[in-house]
């Protein structure tokens, strides 16, 4: 892993939605953590490409839906545009679907089981939000350096973005 510099990292994350779904409560509290962690603690930069200036950070992280494509609009603090990235979540697709699962079981379980069973659906949930982070990762890779942990977090909020309520 490479060593970040104080600036690369995001200083603020905003949702582009045309339209803001409807989101449970939890979702919703799932959506707000992830952005609040992630502007106050990541590690992430635009990979330089051969022929293009890349600014440095920090910078502002628009992030929505288009077309079923993830679409990730960097800005630098002064506001001009950094990179623009378009993914498909192809890849992501089935850890998307089982977070969601175990997400509405660990939701349900906090509600009337006891710690102990709780704390395992909570360790599945962790291992599949891993598991996500890490596709993540690799569909970024070349274009955006960043920590596991800000892929987490990143994860996150696509996860949010992807909810129909």
């Amino acid at each position: 892993m490479s060593t970040f510099a104080a600036t690369d990292r995001l200083k603020g994350v905003h949702l582009q939605e045309e339209r803001p779904r409807a989101r449970t409560p939890e979702i919703q509290q799932e959506l707000d953590v992830a952005i609040f962690d992630l502007v106050e603690e990541n590690q992430f930069r635009i990979c330089p490409r051969e022929g293009h200036e890349t600014p440095p950070g920090p910078y502002e992280l628009g992030i929505g839906m288009a077309e079923r494509m993830l679409v990730m609009e960097l800005a630098t603090e002064a506001g001009e545009a950094a990179s623009s990235l378009h993914l498909s979540l192809s890849p992501l697709r089935a850890v998307i679907k089982d977070y969601f699962a175990i997400c509405e079981s660990y939701f349900d379980a906090v509600k009337r089981l006891p710690p102990s069973q709780i704390e395992a659906i909570d360790m599945g949930r962790r291992g599949i939000h891993n598991d996500g982070a890490r596709i993540l990762e690799e569909r970024l890779e070349g274009k955006i350096d960043l920590d596991h942990d800000t892929a987490r977090r990143l994860f996150t909020v696509i996860c949010a973005l992807q909810f129909r309520g």
